[in-house]
């Protein structure tokens, strides 16, 4: 095992000289947000075909509830916060404020959508009338024209880190490197991107929330098996979300498309190949037919965001129109975005502090331990292994592929999590502690995979009848009982009252403000960093 990850001697080492270097309260300290996607959709189970509610405020200016790529996908944003538990309260009272405008509708609890009955569209997001709001729903119509809108409404939960200044000063003077800040700061988050891609199949295996679908979402042929006659599924699937019938850029797979995680330079360069590069798959479904923009550009990727990836390196964009690339190679990595966290159903936020709390010592031991370039070889099996996870991560005796040999999952789970240990002790400041707790659990669903939420899921199921929808159905009845039952507090509902009305506010500042025709403005965005 010594080949997966190096010596755990040499990781306590480092922990060790980081605690001589700096204070614990410095090592734990961290900015946290979240980013949770529901459907909405009717009493009956189907995706709504109402518009994003007004009294939410304007999904393209307001901070906190937007959508993502239709307009009945809700996405629920918490600014950056420094606990899980102000995160978790924040998310809360965005669920309780939504409840509040959405009438009968529901949220859905599940990442895998509702039914999907073919005569019902999936309406793309709509922003207003500005040339920034079309040229969002332009894009979303490109990822229509693509990849097909239904695996679009897949939902996800997006978990946003960093670490504050004092800790890199502090990491910085152990390794030793005299370097300049942002440079240290930005290489040691692609360490950690590529290390929590080496490590990234045990995010579906422990908190895989997706073994099975409704019928009408896979309407193509597919070895999915029949769990009664409405829902599919994978027997031991952990997460069908982030496996091949889940959102994948598919069509790139063809162009040598691959982001490259080797430096910070590296990865700007190769989303910038995409970005610029034509595509003749794409060329066929053309950019603009009569009047109407199909996608904003016929090239690998229309725009950053495009790519799939279970993780990425951000940097906060200083103004709306600046390209993520060109804030990258200006500021450098800021934060680090976990996108393979599926919406767990039986939680009511879809998360919970349990999970945070891993997500905590997991993403720290990815920075700590050493994070050698990913090779061609590894790069097959880091894929290989995340399907293989997502399909049959619960299978007994699965084995991975480490790049260099084959090893049970189980083993290599077990391996990780006992690594772990020491950053979990220093996060608790104690022998017990939530960090320590949630390692325990974990170990536990590695040993017992029945405990894990994929198995609970279809466990639920089978001894209820119910077939994927109703299962769904149920739970998110239930959810929206408990956040209307818990009212806002009049200084809160105030709060977001005001963010709502500042929102429209905003939407129609900019919709005054636009002095270009929209394929100018096109062409200014992607004129950026080309001079």
């Amino acid at each position: 095992m010594a080949a997966v990850i190096p010596d755990r001697s040499a990781l306590d080492a480092r922990i060790e000289r980081l605690l001589r270097q700096a204070s614990a309260a410095v090592l734990r300290a961290e900015q946290i947000g979240l980013e949770k996607e529901a459907l909405r959709v009717t009493p009956e189970g189907t995706i709504a075909q109402t518009p994003h509610p007004p009294a939410l405020g304007a999904a393209l200016t307001h901070p906190y509830l937007t959508t993502d790529f239709s307009e009945a996908l809700l996405e629920c944003i918490s600014p950056p916060l420094p606990s899980p538990g102000e995160v978790l309260r924040f998310l809360e009272e965005l669920h309780q404020f939504s409840y509040l405008h959405l009438g009968e509708e529901l949220l859905w609890c599940a990442s895998m959508p509702c039914r999907l009955p073919p005569h019902l569209p999936i309406p793309l997001a709509q922003y207003g009338t500005s040339n920034l709001a079309r040229m969002k729903t332009v894009y979303r119509r490109g990822l229509a024209n693509r990849y097909g809108r239904t695996m679009q409404a897949i939902a996800g939960l997006h978990y946003n880190f960093s670490y504050g200044e004092p800790f890199w000063e502090a990491y910085q003077a152990v390794l030793e490197d005299r370097g300049d800040r942002q440079s240290f700061r930005s290489e040691s988050y692609l360490g950690l991107v590529r290390n929590l891609q080496r490590y990234g199949w045990l995010i579906p295996y422990l908190f895989g929330a997706s073994p099975a679908v409704d019928r009408s979402f896979a309407r193509s042929p597919t070895d999915l098996q029949a769990w009664d006659r409405d829902s599919l599924c994978y027997p031991f699937a952990t997460s069908l979300r982030l496996g091949d019938i889940g959102y994948q850029n598919r069509q790139t797979e063809g162009t040598g498309m691959k982001a490259c995680y080797d430096s910070l330079d590296a990865y700007v360069r190769s989303l910038t190949w995409a970005i610029e590069t034509p595509c003749p798959h794409y060329e066929r479904i053309g950019i603009k037919v009569g009047d109407r923009y199909e996608q904003l550009n016929a090239n690998v990727l229309q725009i950053e965001n495009e790519y799939y990836s279970t993780v990425r390196p951000k940097q906060p964009p200083r103004d709306t129109l600046e390209k993520p690339t060109i804030a990258l190679r200006r500021r450098g990595v800021g934060y680090i975005e976990l996108r393979s966290l599926d919406l767990n159903p039986f939680e009511p936020l879809g998360i919970d502090s349990d999970q945070l709390a891993f997500l905590a010592v997991f993403t720290r031991f990815c920075l700590l331990a050493e994070s050698p370039i990913i090779r061609p070889r590894e790069r097959r099996a880091i894929d290989e292994n995340q399907v293989r996870t997502a399909h049959q991560g619960r299978m007994p005796n699965l084995r991975l592929d480490t790049g260099e040999q084959a090893v049970p999952l189980r083993d290599w789970a077990l391996y990780l999590i006992d690594a772990m240990k020491p950053i979990g002790e220093l996060l608790d400041g104690s022998s017990e502690g939530i960090h320590q707790q949630s390692l325990a659990a974990q170990r536990e669903r590695v040993l017992e995979p029945d405990r894990t939420p994929s198995a609970r899921i279809l466990a639920e199921m089978r001894a209820n009848g119910e077939s994927f929808v109703a299962f769904a159905h149920r739970l998110s009845e239930d959810h929206r009982a408990r956040f209307q039952s818990q009212p806002l507090a009049p200084e809160r509902l105030a709060f977001f009252q005001h963010l709502a009305e500042d929102s429209h506010r905003k939407q129609q500042a900019i919709e005054g403000s636009d002095r270009l025709p929209f394929d100018a403005f096109l062409a200014a965005y992607f004129a950026q960093g080309l001079d």
